[in-house]
């Protein structure tokens, strides 16, 4: 009984413990439910336009989805030290910290943008499994190439929301970039249905409205959020004054870049890790990779609450590492990955009860139906080892050990997922099924892990004093 109870006080919170979780965590909830319930629309949409379609969109949005992970690795190297600087309310570091974010995003902003003009033929080339007949292969690469081009035309406005949208969630603030982004998924959604079906006096675009309308998102979102940011510098008073100098101190920068450095790494790597399991999974047939987009983009709805949980984990543990409260910080650490792993068994058992009847919204061939209903039982059945290990990796990050979290993230996905993806896909026959229940197994191996380094407790650190 005294276990029991021990047990329980060190893993459940109190009601003001569950109030101030929920008033951070519930904006970005809604916010990436909406964006995950979007992305599976405009997904089925350009699904029913064809499967070769879908296979191009799929390829440039992965690496798309590498650049995106490198601006989240780049902002939150200053991330960390934002949540710390809010715990302690100084608003010159926030400021500080807000102008590191805008020199880091323009400088991947314009390397993404030099990689994908110059490199953008290879780049999705490598996606085309050998055997794909070379009529659809040149389909596919046109799709995406054409897809790629419009692309690329918001990759500067989605840097510039993040930069402000990271910075407003660190000191707390969710609701508003939760809205700003809910008011450009709808501009997404309704120019979608216009431009890939040609609807209203719009002309038919296929996958090119696709990107035309994602572009215009991504303007709107930012012209939104950075309007609305500059309007309320009486209440973030940390923006105020953002552009009169670009001064940052040298010794702030300096840290900031030695602790951001790992996780721009860290994400990159990761990211590309990612990019390269799929390009493994590509080379036994388009149809597989058409099965993992459907399977990513169902998994990625589903997966929203234990994703937001990892902010809700860098904000709250970042402020109370700020004040110095170390003690605190641990108890709370529990709580909160108790709590999203709690969340993340109930969502896993919804998905595997959906998981047969999602694939058949899509317009595409039965095997492909066949490959993403299974991959998504495979993806249930490892997300509360994927949940664990995702909160660990923001826990370990909110006090500065990103050098360890590189190594925990990264250095693990290159050392074991990418060498069994690679070797099963390329030199056995082992069915792509059961090829990707071997490489998400990992995630068990990463959990151990994980608990390890958490329960060692190197991580908790004050680093702005």
């Amino acid at each position: 009984m005294n276990l029991f109870l021990k047990t329980k006080n060190a893993l459940i919170g109190d009601r003001n413990f569950y109030g101030k979780v929920f008033i951070i965590v519930f904006p970005i909830i809604i916010q990436n439910t909406v964006t995950n319930v979007v992305s599976l629309l405009d997904n089925v949409m350009v699904g029913r336009v064809g499967t070769l379609e879908m296979s191009a969109v799929a390829i440039v949005n992965q690496l798309i989805f590498v650049f995106a992970l490198c601006i989240f690795g780049g902002l939150s190297g200053a991330g960390i030290f934002s949540a710390q600087y809010a715990g302690a309310k100084d608003n010159d570091g926030l400021r500080y910290c807000m102008r590191m974010k805008m020199y880091i995003g323009i400088l991947m902003f314009l390397l993404s943008l030099f990689i994908f003009t110059v490199f953008s033929d290879n780049l999705i080339c490598a996606y085309l499994a050998e055997d794909t007949p070379p009529e659809d292969a040149a389909k596919t690469l046109h799709f995406a190439k054409t897809y790629l081009s419009i692309m690329l035309v918001g990759l500067l406005p989605f840097t510039v929301a993040q930069v402000y949208s990271n910075s407003l969630r660190e000191v707390g603030e969710t609701r508003f970039p939760m809205i700003a982004s809910v008011i450009a998924i709808v501009i997404n959604l309704v120019f979608n249905y216009f431009l890939i079906f040609g609807k209203f006096g719009f002309p038919k675009l296929g996958v090119a409205g696709a990107a035309i309308a994602t572009v215009i998102s991504r303007y709107a979102e930012a012209l939104v959020i950075v309007i609305y940011s500059h309007l309320k510098t009486p209440r973030y008073q940390f923006i105020k004054g953002l552009y009169r100098s670009f001064k940052i101190p040298f010794i702030l920068c300096k840290k900031i870049i030695v602790s951001g450095l790992p996780l721009l790494v860290n994400e990159f790597l990761w990211s590309f890790g990612i990019a390269m399991m799929l390009q493994c999974y590509s080379v036994r047939s388009l149809s597989v990779v058409a099965a993992a987009n459907i399977s990513n983009t169902v998994q990625n709805l589903f997966n929203v609450a234990f994703i937001s949980m990892g902010s809700a984990i860098a904000i709250m543990l970042g402020q109370v590492l700020g004040t110095g409260d170390k003690a605190k910080a641990r108890d709370m650490c529990n709580k909160l990955l108790f709590v999203s792993v709690f969340v993340s068994i109930i969502t896993a058992a919804l998905m595997a009860l959906l998981a047969k009847v999602i694939p058949e919204i899509y317009n595409t061939e039965p095997e492909v139906k066949k490959l993403a209903f299974e991959f998504l039982l495979v993806t249930a059945a490892i997300m509360p080892f994927n949940s664990y290990v995702h909160g660990c990796y923001f826990a370990i990050r909110s006090g500065g050990k990103t050098i360890i979290t590189f190594l925990f993230d990264s250095f693990l996905m290159w050392s074991l997922n990418i060498p069994v993806a690679y070797i099963l896909s390329n030199y056995t026959n082992l069915y792509i099924t059961y090829v990707f229940l071997a490489v998400e197994s990992i995630y068990i191996i990463k959990s151990i892990i994980a608990a390890i380094l958490i329960k060692k407790g190197s991580w908790i650190r004050n680093i702005i004093n």
